[in-house]
């Protein structure tokens, strides 16, 4: 969602009070990360299991056991505040709730398409994924719930994880008791490209990955752009983004909390205010600034806000649906007093969030149960949020019957002879022969086909 010059251009009718101060996005794809990752992944992939040992020591300072045991992963929930524990178990229980009830909704079906024609579709699991739990400077702790829960509800048979490795239980404890809860099969304290490789070539005891999914750095997500098409992924994840769409019944201060509470992720994540009331694009600025006087990461939130922060004043709600779907955000906040009307308008967007009690943050530790692995940089335009039907393969079957015969081969003995495809025609031709060529077999070709043929 960074914005760009040109896209400065294209929003140029429009008042801005705050314009972003790095121009073009804070994420492109560093030469230096490229180099470093491919070198990495092809010396994993020669050397193997060694050298994602040696990866783990020189980045991680590990060099313990990389399987966390069924035992220790179980126990992991001991290791935590009560209040933690039961707000992570919430947490699992609304996520996998809201992805069974995605799953419900995707039904095989079958069709007859002419006498003795029949075409249908199968919802298949992929057979195995990987998933990426990071754990970094802030560790993500609903990440299981998303990638390992949901791929379990999906039906995936197998789901392994990595996460980084730290402290004497080989991991985070609390990322360990998300993914017990979220129903691993293994979990591997590995971290960083060094994990995807590993995980991608089958070097964890276990047959190589059909799919890779979580959120990660810009190692991990170059790894996986660079894996992409000997494993399927998720999406190409960048820094954390919001936008919000505001009119003068939003207060202010929940609207600045709300866009500094996604400039936490990282100095380069950007926030931008979309409104209809120039008094409340001025009061939201003003209140970002005293808020940040005290916040305790405001470090990281206030560069990300000084540097990839926006406030847009448009005339109508027509303009902020116009301005928002050139954002693009993964995260969309709508505080109106006509969110309805954006909900059935606005096409690009990673997750939606209506009304001033929708808060991100709800959705971002699992609680509200949607999923929270979503697209960002604008790629909302063309793909969606990670969901049970990822995990899911469409796959679509036919069958006819002899009578179906006289439905589909003479057009098809046609069409073939139109392209010139010599075989493709006799496959029909020898279908009709075996039935007897009659007179009523070119009628089972619609009309406006007869007349074209």
């Amino acid at each position: 969602m960074q914005i760009t010059h040109d896209e400065q251009k294209t929003l140029a009718p429009f008042q801005w009070l705050k314009k972003p101060a790095v121009d073009g996005p804070p994420a492109q794809r560093d030469p230096k990360v490229v180099e470093r990752v491919s070198q990495m992944l092809k010396e994993i992939e020669s050397k193997g299991l060694d050298a994602v040992r040696a990866y783990g020591q020189e980045l991680d300072g590990w060099s313990g056991e990389l399987e966390i045991g069924a035992a220790e992963l179980k126990k992991s929930g001991d290791a935590l505040p009560a209040d933690v524990r039961t707000a992570l178990e919430m947490g699992y229980d609304r996520t996998h709730r809201f992805a069974s009830a995605q799953r419900e909704h995707l039904t095989d079906f079958e069709i007859e398409l002419a006498p003795g024609v029949t075409g249908g579709q199968r919802y298949v699991p992929v057979p195995r994924v990987g998933a990426y739990l990071p754990a970094g400077r802030f560790p993500l702790l609903a990440s299981a719930f998303m990638t390992v829960g949901v791929a379990k509800t999906a039906g995936v048979p197998t789901v392994v994880a990595c996460t980084p490795p730290s402290g004497e239980h080989g991991a985070h404890p609390a990322v360990l008791y998300g993914a017990y809860l979220s129903r691993a099969d293994r979990v591997f304290a590995v971290g960083g490209v060094q994990a995807l490789g590993a995980m991608a070539f089958g070097l964890l005891g276990e047959a190589p990955v059909d799919m890779l999914v979580g959120a990660g750095n810009a190692f991990v997500t170059e790894a996986k752009r660079q894996l992409f098409g000997q494993v399927g992924i998720d999406l190409l994840a960048g820094p954390s983004e919001v936008a919000l769409i505001a009119d003068d019944s939003a207060d202010p201060v929940w609207v600045a909390a709300d866009l500094l509470g996604q400039a936490e992720h990282g100095p380069s994540s950007p926030a931008a205010l979309i409104t209809t009331s120039e008094r409340t694009g001025r009061a939201v600025a003003a209140e970002i600034e005293r808020q940040l006087e005290t916040l305790a990461t405001r470090d990281i939130a206030g560069p990300a806000w000084r540097d990839f922060g926006s406030v847009i004043v448009v005339r109508d709600r027509d303009e902020a649906v116009a301005v928002a779907d050139i954002l693009g955000p993964e995260h969309l906040e709508i505080q109106t007093e006509d969110d309805d009307h954006y909900l059935q308008n606005l096409t690009n967007y990673g997750s939606l969030f209506l009304g001033p009690w929708s808060t991100v943050a709800y959705s971002d530790k699992g609680i509200a149960g949607p999923n929270h692995v979503l697209p960002t940089g604008k790629t909302a335009r063309y793909n969606a949020g990670l969901s049970v039907s990822r995990f899911l393969k469409p796959l679509t079957y036919q069958r006819v019957a002899e009578e179906g015969t006289a439905a589909l081969a003479p057009a098809v003995e046609r069409i073939s002879a139109f392209e010139g495809l010599a075989a493709h025609g006799a496959t029909a031709t020898i279908r009709i022969d075996r039935i007897g060529r009659t007179s009523g077999a070119f009628d089972a070709i619609p009309e406006a086909l007869r007349e074209q043929l």
